[in-house]
């Protein structure tokens, strides 16, 4: 009884010890820059991007523990640039970025329709 309570010890914290790893951040060398995805406890990407020369670079994304992307932004050698987005179940937030600094906020919720011109 003894030495199979101490087998199923024994395995048990091998699967504990392998889910941990697991959480644990990707780095992928991509060129000359770094793939870097983060994990949620779940084992769900919360967060995916870039790096070069250790600086957050090109397009980051986060997601929810369901998978559900929750905001994507942009960085130019670790500066916020650009249009960035948020999303919840209700509302979408455009913020817009220059010089690393906040130019503009936009908020859309279900109520307020959306057009699309082409």
């Amino acid at each position: 009884m003894k030495k199979t309570l101490l087998i199923f010890a024994m395995l048990f914290s091998l699967v504990m010890v392998a889910q941990k790893v697991e959480n644990k951040p990707k780095l992928e060398k991509e060129g000359e820059m770094v793939k870097a995805t983060y994990f949620h406890e779940n084992g769900q990407i919360a967060q995916t991007g870039y790096y070069l020369n250790g600086k957050l670079h090109g397009e980051w994304k986060a997601f929810d523990e369901n998978g559900k992307k929750t905001a994507m932004a942009k960085y130019e050698n670790g500066k916020k640039t650009g249009k960035w987005f948020f999303w919840n179940d209700k509302i979408l937030k455009e913020v817009n970025y220059q010089d690393n600094r906040i130019t503009n906020v936009t908020t859309w919720n279900n109520a307020s329709p959306v057009v699309v011109t082409e």
